[in-house]
């Protein structure tokens, strides 16, 4: 697979259900149980947002935390990313609802030990949302109700798991399947627009793909300023967000740790740094020792390189 095609790992999007989902348009989500953690004084590091993707079905979201600048520059990455949840699709009901794979479910029930540890360093944990070939997806809710009690189920669970934000990724909805409905104008922007009405210090993302991206003004509404980082889907590869944002929150570079070459990653990193933007995307860190992989691209964005500490 060439480098400007995405290769990310499907399977969260279909393991074994062992998990109970947060019906969207029946029962509200449980009262919010979790607390953030109060991170700890990180060391000052000059220099791009670095956001890790990982793959939760395989990997810990503990390997985030491993990484450091050498020399207590301190942490490599800034936001963790959780991949992925999924919005399904209820044939019954006919709603869309967020549902957790056994995995995502597995970080989410022991974040004392997989998502605290991070925030306590000072790194932000975001929980993506990704299609799941059933139909729903963010541009395809039906009323703004719909679009609004699906941001409710978000937010419940952000407060509920002590999360730092929500990451939208529109890929694999497979719009049209179980008698859903084809992408809408208004679905996407109705989501967003609640959701950050829900939770306005929190961090919305966006990963640069799909129906929804594109969708992004409804009514005289554009949605782009509520989102704080928005990032280039294709690893390998350098392509700005089109969103009306400031570089400071663009990632045109996204490399895929372990796949990307190092030379690549560093070139990526090079030209984040020369053309001012603010943010660099790496995906699927695991759990071997990356750090020459990531210190291609740590030397170039903070001058040093990147230090594995088990």
């Amino acid at each position: 697979m060439f480098s400007l095609v995405r290769s990310r790992v499907r399977t969260a999007a279909f393991a074994l259900t062992a998990v109970a989902a947060l019906a969207f348009g029946g029962t509200a989500a449980t009262a919010a149980t979790g607390t953030a953690a109060a991170p700890a004084p990180a060391p000052a590091k000059q220099g791009p947002t670095s956001v890790a993707y990982v793959e939760v079905n395989n990997n810990s979201m503990r390997n985030v935390g491993k990484y450091t600048l050498a020399g207590g520059g301190g942490n490599v990455f800034d936001v963790a990313v959780i991949f992925a949840a999924n919005i399904n699709y209820d044939t019954g009901t006919k709603a869309a609802y967020l549902h957790f794979n056994e995995n995502v479910q597995r970080v989410l029930d022991n974040a004392a030990t997989e998502i605290r540890p991070l925030q306590q360093k000072g790194i932000k944990v975001v929980l993506s949302v990704l299609g799941n070939h059933e139909g729903a997806g963010f541009a395809n809710f039906p009323s703004q109700q719909a679009a609004s009690a699906f941001a409710k189920s978000l937010s419940d669970t952000v407060a509920k798991y002590g999360l730092d934000g929500i990451d939208f990724d529109d890929e694999y909805a497979d719009y049209g399947n179980n008698g859903t409905g084809q992408p809408n104008d208004s679905s996407f922007v109705h989501l967003v627009t609640a959701l950050r009405a829900n939770m306005p210090n929190k961090i919305i993302s966006l990963y640069n793909i799909g129906p929804a991206a594109s969708r992004l003004s409804y009514g005289g509404v554009d949605i782009s300023s509520k989102f704080d980082y928005a990032w280039n889907p294709y690893y390998g590869s350098w392509q700005v967000p089109g969103l009306a944002l400031p570089k400071s929150k663009l990632s045109p570079a996204a490399v895929e740790i372990g796949r990307t070459s190092q030379s690549t990653a560093a070139s990526l990193a090079r030209r984040t740094v020369s053309e001012g933007y603010g943010v660099y995307l790496t995906y699927n860190l695991d759990g071997a020792n990356r750090s020459a992989d990531v210190s291609a691209f740590t030397r170039e964005l903070y001058g040093s390189d990147a230090v594995y500490t088990p």
